[in-house]
């Protein structure tokens, strides 16, 4: 049976990608849906490509973020179930049916799915996230927590576990507003499944400086969530276990460059060989995933990004969180 569902998406200065999104949800195979937008006070211009569409807009009249954008969208729907994307992701025109067909096979009553590996911008920093993003959501048939850029959530649900947190906290805090969120879910009782076949893909734009940025912002808030949730050695999706040891092979690697440098003692370089072989074989899988999706080359650039630059991101990104966390 197909329940109607609604799509709802969150925009805020979306004009670059809004239109692709809603050009996507309307190419959906399933029949019985709405989409329904909801602007966050936008400042470009991105209400207008929305107007273009058939979907129903709410335009806020001032910037409350994403999480209350998400639930007036939700309290403004009629379906049955609850497909949350963001704008700047296009729906897969297979996820609907799969979300309604997950939910009513196993019983289930919320549903998520990841990111397609290849995204929409085929640049090398934007493929590495997607990767990234698909093998560390996907590990997990029952993971800790589902992601908001793709989550089908029944209604009466949705509105029984209160929606997503709008406080001064989680609320400002893209990216971790989702994890809060399905752990009061799973604190109330609820599965959570991770269907690794229901897709939408991102449209990343990045570039060496965005890809670190991003790494930085979102590890900062995962740290201040995490802190205040005790869970810091947690694996946790993109939190993963294996993120934390390549942050902690790196920093090994990094202590003994130091002692070599100021000891002028070279003897301190030879562990890290050993570090960086271990590094690599508690990483095997997303290893194994960049070779899959785009070959050795690929693999051979992501691998070294992965375990170079990118914990340094990460890292600065986890200080900075840190230090907010005990200062507030």
């Amino acid at each position: 049976m197909e329940k109607f569902i609604s799509v709802i998406i969150p925009n805020y200065n979306g004009i670059a990608t809004i239109g692709k999104c809603l050009e996507a949800a309307f190419s959906s195979r399933y029949e019985h849906f709405e989409v329904i937008v909801v602007d966050d006070c936008s400042l470009d211009n991105s209400a207008q490509i929305i107007k273009k569409y058939p979907c129903r807009l709410i335009q806020l009249k001032e910037h409350s973020g994403v999480s209350k954008a998400r639930n007036i969208g939700a309290k403004n729907s009629k379906g049955e179930t609850l497909f949350f994307i963001d704008a700047d992701c296009l729906l897969e025109s297979n996820a609907l049916s799969l979300a309604n067909k997950t939910m009513q096979e196993r019983n289930i009553k919320v549903v998520g799915g990841t990111y397609t590996k290849i995204p929409y911008d085929r640049n090398f920093f934007s493929i590495f996230q997607s990767i990234f993003i698909n093998y560390f959501e996907t590990k997990k048939e029952e993971p800790d927590y589902l992601a908001a850029h793709n989550m089908a959530i029944d209604s009466g649900l949705f509105r029984e576990i209160g929606g997503f947190a709008e406080d001064s906290f989680i609320g400002i805090m893209a990216g971790v507003e989702d994890v809060e969120f399905s752990h009061r879910l799973k604190r109330a009782g609820h599965r959570l499944y991770m269907n690794p076949e229901m897709f939408v893909r991102h449209i990343f734009n990045f570039s060496l400086p965005r890809s670190l940025c991003n790494a930085a912002k979102k590890s900062m808030f995962w740290i201040m969530y995490s802190m205040s949730n005790r869970d810091l050695l947690a694996d946790s999706g993109c939190a993963s276990a294996e993120l934390k040891l390549n942050g902690f092979f790196w920093s090994l690697s990094l202590f003994l460059v130091m002692l070599c440098f100021f000891i002028r003692d070279t003897a301190f370089l030879a562990p890290i060989p050993v570090f960086f072989a271990l590094n690599l074989f508690f990483n095997r899988g997303l290893v194994k995933a960049f070779y899959d999706t785009k070959g050795l080359i690929f693999t051979f650039t992501a691998t070294l990004y992965y375990t170079t630059l990118y914990p340094l991101a990460i890292w600065t990104g986890a200080l900075v969180g840190a230090m907010k966390s005990i200062v507030n």
